[in-house]
């Protein structure tokens, strides 16, 4: 299979990023509001989906599955598992309490990075369920999970950008 190493390097990347989110949650003291107990939660969910489905296509053609079938079953994972920790973390860690309390300018940002980055990373996962572009399917899952690394680094940022500040503006 093409870009192994690729794929290899992103999970250890995301890897690094779930050890910064552990270390963040059990500093000294701890998170101290619901928003930055949700930015650990959604960095530490997006950074092990990044695990997951970088591995993925490295583990699932050890199965000989190759071509299409190989990366519509990757795609269709990465999908179901992104859906999932989305429905997980929405329900259990943001309350509409929660979501009040962050200022205007931090929920613009934060769907602004979903629009740039998360919205074609669900797009090109469906491009390869779809079929459409049979000779592109390695680089768009490529993508797809770059894309949402992306995200995870982004969201890592505000948090560090958040510390220190009032959650309300």
């Amino acid at each position: 299979m093409q870009d192994t190493e690729l794929f290899i390097h992103s999970a250890e990347i995301a890897g690094v990023f779930v050890g910064f989110g552990a270390l963040i949650s059990v500093r000294a003291g701890g998170a101290s509001d619901a928003h930055e107990v949700s930015y650990i939660r959604w960095v530490m969910s997006m950074a092990i989906w990044v695990v997951v489905t970088a591995l993925a296509p490295v583990i699932i053609s050890g199965y000989d599955l190759a071509g299409h079938e190989l990366w519509l079953v990757c795609s269709l994972l990465a999908l179901i598992l992104y859906f999932g920790v989305m429905v997980v973390n929405t329900r259990t860690h943001e309350t509409r309490e929660d979501i009040a309390a962050m200022s205007r300018a931090t929920r613009l940002r934060e769907q602004a990075a979903n629009l740039v980055l998360v919205v074609p990373m669900i797009g090109a996962l469906i491009l390869v369920v779809l079929g459409l572009f049979p000779d592109q399917e390695p680089a768009l899952y490529l993508t797809a999970v770059v894309l949402l690394l992306f995200e995870a680094a982004v969201i890592l940022v505000m948090l560090v950008y958040t510390q220190g500040r009032p959650a309300t503006a």
